[in-house]
């Protein structure tokens, strides 16, 4: 009677989180249509592009590239570099961009390691721009990313506008198309309830906009993160999200805004960055609890089911063994994973990008099992942990983490035995030429053309 009241429950999970990302995710978006095409292109703020820095090696070239070729009006674009004490050659190419640029681009260095967040929260006092956009250092970045994100500031609660995070690696292997389709699946279908309100609940670090007061405002809460006292440096861009909403403000997206990173290419790489994630998404989950209640109750709804739904599914996949229907469990998956497949083929047909095959998602339905019988038990048994895990960096507590939050949804389930899907965000290629000049290595403010 219990195991049957329990599946019931996770079956009522499933249905929930299936209806909530899919039918009313897309029903929303056509009733609310004017929250997500509201946009102000009159408004032109001094704007301050803040990359935090730790051994990208000749990489980091590719991306300040990326960000001199875009396209804002003069004299209102700052580009600084914090170098996080890299222990590689990271500073001296950055540095030599800087020279290049015509004194459009400042490189600074911490005295010591700091992390990423207090790496942009020093950088943010040190200017006074209106909006300080975070940018991840191994992305590139669209020409006009920043144009289309502080058009979405169209109310002053707005506080943060994030961009989408496309694969850059899509044809490496089966691994790196099969996250090109989560990725676009979660920004163009599945935070549509989030968007609605204009309460995304995780804005990626690799691209978002933050109004500078508000950065100012939470600065004390940023800076302190612990677990049972252990300073914790993973799932900063979801907490600094939730602590905006937290405080009262509105987040928002543009889907014109776009950046690009790789993908792991190695399943293990790949298994490191989920058990990332789910520390990430756990500690996020539990510290919501005590004020997600009091936003709108579909987001309530939606995001305690997500919750729930992360720690029931290894109960799912325990029952689908026992009881003989691990194999009709997994070939439901696949089914879904072929309709949210053709979703993916039919809502980027008409974009001007770079397609994987509609099939590509199908090795999730069969590792997702993988994904959630190991991994979630032992994110749970190891949230104090600080290593950067999908880069070998040679000092795992000097790890300046970025791309925490990519996959903003990660450990939810995509395909849970009959619902929904969940796709992350992480992604590739876009640079500019570096305009020709030279001036000091550490130079001061940006001004580009228009």
């Amino acid at each position: 009677m219990l195991n049957a009241a329990l599946l019931l429950l996770l079956q009522a999970l499933s249905l929930i989180l299936f209806f909530n990302r899919w039918i009313a995710g897309v029903s929303l978006k056509l009733l609310r249509r004017h929250v997500f095409d509201e946009v102000d292109h009159t408004f032109e703020p001094t704007v301050t592009v803040v990359v935090p820095m730790f051994n990208e090696g000749a990489r980091i070239r590719v991306t300040l590239e990326s960000l001199l070729a875009l396209r804002y009006p003069e004299g209102k674009l700052d580009i600084i570099v914090v170098d996080d004490c890299s222990t590689d050659d990271s500073f001296d190419h950055a540095s030599a961009i800087a020279r290049a640029s015509g004194g459009r681009l400042k490189v600074t260095r911490n005295p010591h390691n700091l992390g990423k967040r207090r790496s942009i929260n020093r950088a943010v006092a040190s200017t006074r721009s209106e909006i300080i956009v975070s940018v991840d250092s191994d992305v590139t970045v669209s020409p006009d990313a920043v144009r289309h994100m502080v058009a979405r500031f169209t109310r002053p609660d707005i506080a943060a506008v994030g961009g989408w995070v496309d694969v850059r690696n899509k044809y490496d292997n089966w691994l790196t198309r099969m996250q090109t389709v989560k990725y676009f699946l979660s920004y163009h279908f599945l935070k549509n309830i989030e968007w609605a309100f204009q309460r995304v609940m995780c804005l990626s670090g690799c691209l978002t906009a933050y109004r500078r007061e508000v950065l100012v405002e939470l600065e004390p809460v940023l800076e302190n993160r612990q677990i049972c006292g252990v300073p914790i440096k993973y799932g900063e861009d979801r907490f600094l999200t939730r602590q905006i909403i937290k405080a009262g403000y509105r987040t928002t997206m543009s889907l014109d805004a776009v950046c690009w990173t790789d993908a792991p290419t190695r399943l293990m790489d790949y298994f490191s960055q989920q058990l990332r994630w789910r520390r990430s998404n756990v500690v996020d989950y539990v510290g919501g609890m005590t004020h997600v209640w009091r936003l709108n109750p579909i987001i309530a709804v939606h995001y305690f089911t997500l919750f729930l739904m992360l720690l029931a599914y290894p109960a799912l996949l325990a029952h689908a063994i026992l009881s003989g229907n691990l194999f009709p469990m997994l070939a439901r998956q696949v089914l879904l994973a072929v309709v949210f497949g053709m979703g993916y083929w039919w809502k980027a047909r008409k974009m001007p990008i770079d397609r994987v095959s509609p099939l590509a998602l199908i090795p999730l339905a069969l590792i997702l099992p993988v994904i959630y019988a190991l991994l979630t038990p032992l994110a749970l048994f190891t949230l104090d942990s600080g290593s950067w895990e999908t880069r070998h960096h040679e000092d795992a507590d000097a790890d300046a983490e970025e791309h925490e939050d990519d996959e903003d949804e990660a450990s939810e389930p995509v395909l849970v035995g009959g619902s929904a899907a969940v796709a992350a965000q992480v992604a590739a290629v876009a640079s500019g030429p570096v305009p020709s000049g030279v001036t000091a290595s550490v130079s001061a403010r940006a001004e580009l053309p228009a």
